[in-house]
């Protein structure tokens, strides 16, 4: 796995690319405390396991790749 920092906020996840449609991302605590988008959604209500996605962060994955940063390994 290898880290991404999110454009938007900053926040840094470890991930991996098995292909072009899977993702494997690794959570610290530390990240899901201080993504502004997951805490938006904490505060109105919504358990934190169960906010599945950020875009600012998926945008964030998808530059890493097309900057070759994060290679999609097809190990899956």
């Amino acid at each position: 796995m290898r880290p991404v920092a999110c454009a938007a906020c900053g926040n840094e996840v470890l991930c991996e690319k098995f292909s072009a449609a899977h993702t494997a991302v690794q959570w610290t605590a530390e990240a899901a405390a201080v993504c502004p988008r997951i805490a938006e959604r904490v505060a109105a209500g919504e358990p934190s396991a169960r906010v599945r996605v950020c875009g600012a962060l998926r945008d964030s994955i998808d530059a890493a790749v097309a900057a070759g940063e994060l290679e999609v390994t097809g190990a899956w």
